[in-house]
Order: structure tokens, then sequence, then C-alpha cells
């Protein structure tokens, strides 16, 4: 195999240095701001399975009358896990000559690369767990409710399906939880300019704030706006969106493996051994919504 590079001059001395470069800008990349960190609640552990005991059945108040036995209320305590059991592995093959003669700066872009590549399949992942959540679509006579039914998002309609999904976590009895952590929505690309315009044509204030900074925060983020926290990605299943509460969704990284880069000496694939070298990076992960919280998570049923 082969990597197409230009070369910039030659460095013979960069040999011992640029794995550490490398894992440094990897890990600068990997804690900067993403949707998934915004919404999930991320949990580093070298533990595989993580127990988390809720409880299912909640005890109840009980009526009683002066003078007269009371009844106690009992309650169910039930084990959920997240397992950290998938791995996925971005290695890179560099030939010896190649790392010869680049140069430290060359060394950082790749492990920024790297990471990017780690942070956008994290993406990925978080929004393709979509069967998870429960359906969340039109119902029908043109309003939206917990229906398996796609509909168009338009620049009428976005606030309304803001405001329904609210309706429903509160119905769910999520509104404790909802005030706490937050109401999320990552929206497509396409949905997101809809929401800036729906967003500059709501009045004088908010109009102002919409057209002057759009509904972008500094980070790239997204935007507070009709009571939830709006986001966007590209990365979404086709028909598929995700809203809900934040927090309640758990992705497990495994401590060990996360932000670290393997550097191979004498790299081999299926054909032999290569003359270079390999650097590698992991993700090791699992995913898990909290047992008993899905009715709070919704798979918002789009075209």
């Amino acid at each position: 195999m082969a990597n197409s590079i230009l070369t910039a001059g030659s460095n013979p001395d960069i040999g011992g240095a640029y794995p550490q470069i490398w894992e440094t800008k990897l890990q600068e990349r990997l804690t900067g701001p993403a949707t998934w960190k915004e919404i999930l609640e991320v949990k580093y552990s070298n533990t595989q399975l993580i127990n988390i005991p809720y409880m299912s059945t909640e005890y109840t108040l009980q009526s009683g009358t002066r003078g007269t036995a009371y009844s106690h209320s009992d309650f169910t305590i039930t084990n959920d896990q997240l397992r950290i059991n998938n791995t996925d592995i971005v290695s890179v093959f560099m030939d010896r000559a190649d790392v010869a003669q680049f140069s430290l700066a060359d060394w950082g872009d790749h492990g920024v690369r790297q990471g990017d590549v780690i942070m956008e399949r994290v993406e990925d992942l978080f929004l393709a767990q979509h069967a998870s959540w429960t359906n969340f679509g039109s119902d029908g006579a043109g309003g939206f409710g917990l229906a398996d039914v796609t509909f168009t998002v338009s620049v009428a309609n976005i606030d309304n399906v803001s405001r329904a999904i609210k309706r429903e976590i509160i119905k769910a009895k999520g509104s404790k939880l909802a005030r706490k952590h937050g109401i999320a929505i990552v929206w497509r690309p396409e949905d997101f300019e809809k929401l800036e315009e729906n967003m500059s044509s709501q009045g004088y204030t908010f109009a102002d704030q919409a057209l002057k900074d759009g509904i972008m925060e500094a980070d790239g983020t997204g935007k507070y706006a009709f009571g939830v926290f709006h986001y966007v990605s590209e990365s979404h299943t086709a028909n598929h969106v995700f809203a809900g509460v934040r927090k309640i969704q758990q992705i497990g990284l495994l401590t060990t493996t996360y932000g670290r880069t393997y550097h191979n000496p004498n790299a081999v694939n299926v054909d032999g051994p290569l003359s270079g070298e390999s650097q590698e990076s992991r993700l090791d992960y699992g995913f898990n919504p909290k047992a008993g919280l899905t009715a709070l998570l919704f798979d918002v049923r789009v075209t």
C-alpha cells in the first residue's frame, strides 16, 4: 500500500518525536465541543459492564386514618447495564521515507484529522440509536405526537414540532428531568435553515437576534429557542431525527484507549510486512438509554 504525500522538506530527527505530537493533537481534538457531548451522559470507564440500578416500581403515598394501622408502600429495584464492548480502529500507515521527511507540524495535522474521524464516528453512532427511542411523527390531523408517520419539516411547523415534543415529555412525567438537563433536538442542515427562517419572523427582539447571529453559538453546537436546545448534524440516518431530554442516554468510553495512539514501528497488512510504521487509535464504546426513560427520547420521523 502507499499514501500520496506532498513532501515539505527533510527532517531526519523527527522519528522519535512524532508519535507524541500526534497523540497530543489527537487529545486536543477529542476534548473539543461536540453535539453528542452536549446531549449524552458520557461515562469513562475501564469496566466492560457498568451496573446502573434504578427504581422500576416507585413507592406511593398511602392514605391513613387516625388511630388505625397504616399500609407500607412497596418498591422494586431493577438493574440496568451499560456495556462497553464495541470497537472501531483508525490506523494510518507511514512509509519510512515519509516519516523522515515530514515536519512536526505535519504530524500534528495528522493527529487532528484522526481525532476528527473519531468524533464524527461517535456522532454517527449516536444518531443511529433511533431504534431505542420512542416514535414521534404526524398525528394525521395536522399535528404531531407519538406516531410512526413521517412528516415534512417546514418553516411553518418547526416551532410546533418543538412544542409538541415538550408536551409529550410532560405527559410522560419527564418535566423534572427536562428542567434539570434541558430538551434537545438535533436537526438536519435543511431543517436548521427552516428554524432560522422561522426565528427571524417571530417578532422584534427574537427576530433581531436571529438575523444578527443566526442560531449558532460560538462553538458551533447550537442555540436555545422555543424552550429547546437546537443542534445541527449531517450524520443522521435517513428519515430519523433525534429529540428528547438531554443526559439520559449514556455512552461508555473505555478510558485506557480513548485519546491514545499506538505506534507500531513495523507495519503489516494482509499482504505481509510493509516498509514503514503505523499510528493507530481506537474507539471502544457502548450505548445505553437509561431503562424506564426511553419515553423521553424520540425518533422524529421526517421525510
